[in-house]
């Protein structure tokens, strides 16, 4: 904390002890507000310039501005809904006062930008239209020993915003909304699911196999059972155990961990929503899938049809649906159904100019890599891909009539992967060919792949009915219907590398 804000700390803490000496806080236990102030706006948009409501109401928020011109004094309230000014006149306030100084002297001297205050009043539209409570008397709720950041247009630093995400909220009414519209997300998704006979159940976080996805998971341990463990880095695998049971329509909500980079598109920690239907496959996934975020969309957008970073998306159903051959055919002019071998492949791609990375030992592999190289990044409208080569995909049921592929889509949207369902593999003995395969890339180098977890094997022995599974990415469809360019716009509190300070040390990571 550099010397200006040090000095303006200890100001604002002469302040604090002169309204505790007048019995004015600084930090109240309660207040009870009659309105909020959006609901005042809207209420008595009637109201005409200059005309006063003799209506008592208690308003309690943070004060964003202010300016105190002689007598009169006019703040800028900020609650949970929106701003809402506040009409000081001196004698008005002043009219009762025993104490010294009086209230108006008070609310001019020892209020500050940043504190929470409440007031009780009546309604006046100023002569410049502004609906105002014209204050009868004020409580200092909380007094702000920092001051906010330059005005309140916003943060300009972007680190800063996301470091401090409460001043990002407090100045800035477009991440507020940003979090408003992503818990109207869940909660939309959430409900969907309920009316249609899925059940939430929880899954552990605390796994001692990781499974359900290609990626590498973060470690802990538990002390009292002497157990190494790992944060979970899918739900999949429990859920499915639960469709064995007997919950033929299942799903979670909740926080997966991947010990990963970070970018625009990646979170170590983020949120998805895993769903698992008996007796369905791929194809009614992909129904599901669109009906599913086009509520959504219509929930929080009003419509489906958005805008995002200035390109407009159609989200309302039917998608376009191509297979992974098809999409790279026809943007590299590769056909990899015609390779008969790995080499064969990696010549065709290297003339066509594409990257032949080594961990890519197949044509399979190598399809996929040329999809993420040529043709990723350009599905700007809604696509789901199909058809997955069976080595990428050690969970997905092989093709009913395409050797060497599952039944698998991805769902990608403004060049991002949004979703991916399979037709689960229900077969235990082909389930646990493909997990060792997976464990002996592991042992080899493959941080990300998958181990093999004995009791899911067990489970399949059970038997499992046929199921279709989906998984979608919470925080990168709440990035598309925000259009928010960077997965730290929607996450609250990102993952960032810690922060320096004064002293050259590191702050803790936030």
């Amino acid at each position: 904390m550099g010397p200006e804000l040090l000095e303006l700390r200890e100001t604002r803490l002469e302040k604090a002890k002169a309204l505790e000496a007048l019995g004015q806080g600084p930090y109240a236990l309660n207040f009870a507000p009659t309105h909020q102030s959006a609901e005042l706006q809207a209420a008595h948009a009637d109201l005409a310039n200059g005309e006063e409501r003799e209506l008592t109401v208690a308003v309690a928020g943070r004060v964003m501005t202010r300016r105190v011109m002689g007598k009169l004094a006019f703040f800028t309230l900020l609650d949970g809904s929106g701003t809402i000014q506040l009409y000081l006149e001196k004698s008005s306030l002043d009219a009762d006062a025993t104490t010294t100084p009086a209230p108006f002297a008070q609310l001019a001297s020892l209020v500050d930008a940043g504190d929470l205050i409440g007031v009780r009043g009546s309604l006046r539209r100023t002569d410049r239209g502004e609906l105002s409570v014209k204050v009868q008397e004020w409580w200092m709720l909380c007094k702000a020993l920092s001051p906010l950041p330059d005005k309140w247009h916003g943060l300009a630093d972007v680190e800063k915003r996301y470091r401090q995400r409460y001043l990002d909220l407090i100045v800035s009414p477009q991440t507020r909304e940003t979090f408003r519209r992503r818990a109207q997300l869940v909660s939309s998704l959430r409900r969907w699911l309920d009316e249609r006979g899925f059940l939430e159940i929880e899954t552990p976080v605390l796994q001692s196999v990781p499974g359900g996805a290609d990626a590498r998971p973060f470690e802990t341990h538990h002390n009292a059972l002497d157990l190494p463990l790992t944060l979970r880095i899918a739900t999949e695998l429990h859920l499915k155990r639960l469709v064995v049971g007997g919950f033929e329509r299942v799903y979670e909500l909740g926080r997966i961990f991947r010990n990963e980079g970070t970018s625009t598109r990646h979170n170590p920690e983020f949120t998805s929503v895993e769903i698992y239907q008996a007796y369905a496959d791929y194809i009614e996934m992909m129904v599901l899938t669109e009906e599913l975020i086009a509520h959504g969309c219509r929930q929080v957008c009003g419509g489906t049809s958005i805008t995002y970073q200035g390109t407009e998306i159609d989200l309302a159903p039917p998608w376009r649906r191509a297979t992974m051959h098809e999409l790279v055919l026809e943007a590299t002019g590769l056909d990899f159904n015609g390779f008969a071998n790995r080499p064969e492949a990696a010549a065709a791609m290297q003339a066509a100019g594409l990257v032949v990375p080594e961990l890519a030992d197949s044509v399979g592999r190598l399809l996929v890599e040329a999809f993420e190289q040529r043709v990723e990044s350009n599905l700007i409208q809604p696509t789901f891909v199909l058809d997955y080569p069976v080595e990428t995909s050690p969970l997905a049921r092989s093709h009913r009539s395409k050797p060497g592929l599952v039944e698998r889509f991805e769902l990608f949207i403004v060049g991002r992967e949004t979703a991916n369902a399979f037709s689960e593999l229900i077969d235990p003995v082909d389930q646990r060919r493909r997990l060792e395969a997976q464990q002996e890339r592991r042992a080899a180098g493959d941080l990300e792949a998958q181990g093999v977890d004995e009791d899911f094997l067990q489970a399949l022995e059970v038997g499992m009915p046929p199921t279709g599974g989906l998984g979608i990415g919470i925080d990168r469809l709440v990035m598309l219907l925000t259009n928010s360019a960077s997965i730290r716009d929607v996450i609250a509190f990102p993952l960032l590398r810690p922060a320096k300070v004064d002293n050259g040390s590191t702050d803790q990571i936030s």
